[in-house]
């Protein structure tokens, strides 16, 4: 990897520099994308902002910035971007400092202003290279997002098309999917999320061998496919059902032939069982039957000692004697049968019966 230690200045930083909303901030002659179309934006309030003009004015150092080298040759911003923009929009007369826009200056204060050097450093190098050293710089400030950091080491045409679909306010996919995908679009959420479920969790590797490609026809395609499922087997909604793995549950699942209205008859059972303490693993439990997803309630301490002095401290299946803390609470009518988790319905198994048992 290559990492290049250079300077800039506020003149050469400021120049074509373009606000062009979540379209994306330029600067740098125009080749430096200061804040990448659709990536979150975060605003300094009028007091950070001020102290980076104030520390330009006093010639005191800025922090070092750190820029990515781009495939096109030029550059991204992967730490500095709101110094950058600070101190553009300052030059940009977006706003004033101590009374004083910057036209408002004199000239020796502008070409002062104009002529501080900030540090960067540039990088390029492998993908995996890039990657492990963003996380490593990505300490301070705003911290980008994972995501965010695999956009600016996979960027290309793919990238910004995938960005369009799944990175912008009120984007497609937040339309047709905010009531099942947790996350913000802007913070790259929706797009790391439907690249998880594509890939079974190889964000990176699926990134790369797509980074070239044209457009992102064939993750929306995906997407649409998934929520459509989704919405046609559980047919009524409820809040649990948001943040679930659903790609993930739509790859394994969506060829079993499913009744929609049997479904939603079951679901709504489970979600009335006290017994039931995770609703939101309802949906996994209907479609793979594991009982595990539902966190079944447990014996408690009361009930487990009830039933250890009724069996005076024998376990029903070996039919020896341990003390308390060698025995497991177990039900002796199944939940999955309709037993409930009642004093009536517990009973104490030795622990390695318990497990024998629990592993059938």
């Amino acid at each position: 990897m290559k990492i290049e230690l250079t300077s800039v200045s506020i003149r050469e930083l400021a120049t074509e520099y373009v606000d062009n909303q979540e379209d994306g901030v330029v600067g740098y002659g125009g080749k430096l994308d200061i804040r990448p179309p659709y990536q979150r934006e975060f605003v300094y309030k009028d007091k950070q902002r001020d102290a980076v003009v104030d520390t330009v004015f006093k010639t005191y150092p800025l922090n070092v910035f750190y820029w990515a080298v781009r495939l096109d040759g030029g550059f991204e911003i992967i730490d500095g971007q709101q110094r950058t923009i600070s101190v553009c929009q300052y030059v940009n007369n977006d706003f004033s400092f101590e009374g004083r826009y910057f036209n408002n200056l004199q000239d020796d204060e502008q070409e002062k202003f104009l002529n501080y050097e900030i540090t960067v450093y540039r990088c390029s190098g492998t993908d995996s290279e890039k990657l492990a050293w963003f996380r490593t710089i990505n300490i301070a400030g705003e911290k980008l997002t994972e995501q965010e950091l695999r956009n600016a080491v996979y960027s290309g045409s793919w990238v910004s098309a995938a960005k369009r679909i799944f990175s912008k306010s009120n984007c497609a996919a937040y339309l047709l999917g905010s009531d099942y995908v947790d996350g913000s679009p802007i913070r790259q959420h929706y797009l790391e999320q439907v690249i998880t479920w594509l890939s079974d969790g190889d964000i990176e590797g699926y990134m790369a061998s797509h980074q070239h490609d044209t457009d992102a026809s064939a993750e929306w395609d995906y997407f649409q496919k998934v929520i459509a499922w989704v919405k046609a087997t559980f047919t009524e909604y409820r809040s649990e059902m948001k943040g679930l793995p659903w790609g993930t549950l739509y790859n394994k699942h969506k060829d079993k032939a499913l009744d929609p209205k049997k479904v939603e008859r079951d679901v709504a059972k489970l979600m009335e069982d006290e017994d039931v303490t995770s609703k939101k693993g309802i949906y996994a439990y209907i479609l793979t039957g594991e009982e595990r997803n539902l966190n079944i309630r447990t014996f408690d301490k009361k009930q487990k000692r009830e039933a250890y002095e009724r069996q005076k401290g024998i376990c029903v299946k070996c039919k020896k004697k341990f003390t308390i803390e060698e025995m497991e609470a177990d039900h002796i009518t199944p939940w999955s049968k309709g037993g409930p988790t009642e004093a009536d319905n517990c009973q104490l198994l030795c622990i390695e019966d318990n497990r024998r048992k629990g592993g059938k």
